[in-house]
């Protein structure tokens, strides 16, 4: 399977010169998003086929490092990621067939889209550190080389500068963390690190690498500077696979290191994962509320689903340390499926903010509003993401987080009180979070698409390309079903969660009623079907009642109009206004949040001015005194570009002379 899984490889790499020579022919969109969703139809399948079929496969191929070679393997955990990529990217290509025609720049978007698939893909069948890197590097280039298609926005080149930065950051992290793990040996296949784990100090060093050069790629805080800046530059479907896509790339590399190679954890290695996806969690969601701009804000709840995420992943390594395997199995379950839903309502909001952008030319949520009745199927698919997001039963979102909550519930049975306290806290944390993403979530739908439109662009808006209002569907189905029907998708996580927690949940399709139940039917137990199936009634009887059962008389009156007469889209709430409450709660001292306003005087017909002021306390105290310093370093050295050669001959004999004094030294 593995060799069928590297035929599809080759074949998206393939398509980046096809994507060069097409790009200004007509069958250039439709050939390389076509040839991307089989692609990614024909590696689902290969995922499919190997989780479901419960055996590995691998390969050795005579590329690479000279005494290694290039080895290539699929197990459940890479079986599972590739149906997650290739889901998301067989979604987003059928998206992009009809959205694709927006794009203003193809050429520069054709020849990348494939081969940044194809990245993805190899970092998930790579079984040697070798080829891992350089896999994992080809992904980073390829989707920079996406960021800044549209480069003539100076704003765009700086995002993808600023990715750059953490992404070569993040790769040289993970560089240590494999070269700690290969050892004095320098056997770099995962089998081998697998079969000599490294010593509790070595792993400990190990962990830390592997959160930093993980986290930067995932967006953990406070690795998350590139994500809001890159993922609003790229194009809107390539924002969809970074978000929804590339970031759980990332979770499987820091599953493959920690809970795979690195060995046996100690108790406390969960603490730094847990206290990190916890303020992630609540970081990312309180900045996506003070956002106005609305890929920004989808990009900022990727970081906030991510330490959802890594806090699920924090409490599997305790239990598993522990040897709680029942429980680790349950916070595994819930982070694996999380990974799941997230890509899935992720890629739908990220597609319908591109059909958005496509109709209008608008992100920002001050000049959208009304597209509920200019976009009606794009606005009913943008609310199931919105529920689903906003872990609104019976969508798939609700159940992972509820699972998550699940295993904090059985966090009193650890031996740790170190954990006992922590746990609890980060439960009230995430609850918080939750109910932070319902309120960013429904000002996003409520000013995109509710009320009258903002701005002409928003008012002449029409509905998107029928092939993208299908992709966003059946999205918006999987959102759903998988909500509905969770039990499946637990059951099959079994193989996976057997590989790196050490066990398994109960199964969960011999359950009455298609109920699942993560401990024990007398403690809790819940049924996506059934709260489906009561909602639809209470709809079709309450519109029952309204329309057949109620008084046909009519009566005319003045509408309620909210004390403000004036029909003006002016005198609707705005994006700022609706977070006020909340950016004066939290923004005053996370964000240092100021609000400035100018009434004019009653006699004036000058317009009375508001300006909210918001600062990135983390950009502010962390990344711009490194930029100054860099940038000062730089204008300082600058003078070693104008010597002579005798002085450079200086400098090169100095430096080896330090480095034969070094290795002198070398014990």
């Amino acid at each position: 399977m593995v060799i069928d899984a590297l035929i599809a490889v080759a074949a998206l790499l393939f398509l980046a010169p096809t994507g060069i020579v097409l790009a200004s022919s007509s069958i250039g969109r439709p050939t390389i998003y076509g040839a991307s969703l089989a692609l990614s139809l024909a590696l689902v399948i290969a995922g499919v086929v190997s989780l479901s079929g419960h055996h590995n496969s691998a390969a050795v191929l005579p590329f690479g490092l000279p005494w290694l070679g290039a080895h290539f393997r699929i197990d459940a955990l890479s079986a599972f990621f590739l149906i997650v990529v290739n889901l998301g990217g067989a979604a987003v290509s059928l998206f992009a067939l009809g959205y694709g025609r927006h794009e203003e720049f193809p050429g520069r978007v054709l020849p990348f889209y494939p081969a940044y698939l194809a990245g993805m893909n190899l970092v998930l069948l790579s079984a040697d550190a070798f080829s891992f890197l350089v896999s994992w590097e080809f992904m980073s280039l390829s989707s920079w080389a996406l960021v800044i298609a549209h480069h003539n926005v100076r704003e765009n080149i700086r995002a993808g500068y600023i990715y750059l930065l953490m992404a070569s950051f993040g790769t040289l992290a993970l560089l240590f963390a494999f070269g700690l793990m290969a050892g004095a040996g320098g056997d770099y296949a995962f089998a081998a690190m697998r079969a000599a784990p490294p010593t509790a100090g070595l792993a400990a060093l190990v962990l830390i690498l592997a959160l930093v050069g993980a986290g930067s790629k995932a967006g953990l805080v406070p690795l998350h500077a590139w994500l809001p800046h890159a993922h609003p530059a790229a194009p809107s479907h390539v924002s969809a696979l970074m978000s929804g896509v590339m970031t759980k790339v990332a979770v499987y590399g820091f599953i493959r290191i920690v809970f795979d190679l690195a060995g046996s954890p100690a108790w406390w290695w969960s603490m730094p994962v847990i206290g990190i996806g916890a303020l992630t969690a609540v970081m990312g969601v309180l900045y996506a509320l003070m956002q106005s701009d609305l890929k920004r804000v989808l990009a900022y709840s990727t970081i906030e689903n991510i330490g959802i995420i890594f806090v699920a992943l924090g409490l599997a390594l305790a239990f598993k340390a522990n040897a709680m395997t029942f429980a680790a199995a349950l916070a595994m379950t819930a982070a694996l499926l999380h990974v799941l839903n997230h890509s899935l309502f992720k890629n739908l909001l990220f597609c319908g903010a591109g059909a958005v952008l496509a109709s209008t030319g608008q992100r920002d949520l001050e000049r959208l509003g009304g597209l509920i009745h200019r976009m009606p199927q794009t606005a009913f698919v943008f609310l199931v993401g919105c529920a689903a997001i906003s872990a609104l039963p019976p969508l798939n979102g609700f159940v992972s987080e509820w699972l998550a909550f699940q295993a904090i519930l059985v966090s009193p049975q650890l031996s740790s009180w170190g954990l006992k306290l922590m746990i609890p806290a980060t439960g009230a944390l995430l609850a918080l979070s939750a109910a932070l993403a319902g309120a960013c979530f429904v000002r996003v739908y409520g000013i995109a698409f509710l009320g009258r439109p903002r701005s002409d662009a928003a008012g002449s808006a029409h509905e998107i390309e029928r092939v993208s209002v299908v992709a966003m569907g059946i999205l918006a189905g999987a959102c759903l079903v998988l909500g509905i029907l969770p039990g499946f998708a637990i059951d099959a996580l079994a193989p996976v969660t057997q590989i790196v927690a050490g066990g398994r949940m109960p199964v969960q399709t011999s359950v009455e009623w298609l109920s699942i139940v993560p401990i024990a039917a007398s403690r809790s137990s819940y049924n996506g079907l059934l709260v489906f199936l009561f909602i639809t009634a209470s709809g079709m009887i309450g519109a029952f009642a309204i329309h057949r059962l109620a008084s046909d008389k009519i009566r005319r009156s003045a509408i309620w109009d909210c004390g403000f007469p004036d029909p003006s889209s002016a005198t609707q709430y705005t994006a700022d206004s609706f977070a006020q409450p909340i950016r004066r709660i939290f923004g005053t001292l996370v964000f240092r949040a100021r609000e400035l306003g100018e009434m004019p005087t009653p006699n004036s017909t000058a317009p009375a001015r508001f300006v909210a002021v918001v600062h990135d306390p983390i950009w502010d105290t962390l990344y711009a005194p490194l930029v100054g310093f860099v940038a000062f370093a730089a204008e300082k050295l600058n003078v070693l570009q104008f010597l002579t050669i005798r002085r450079y001959l200086t400098l090169v004999f100095v430096a080896l002379v330090l480095l034969l004094l070094v290795l002198a030294a070398w014990p």
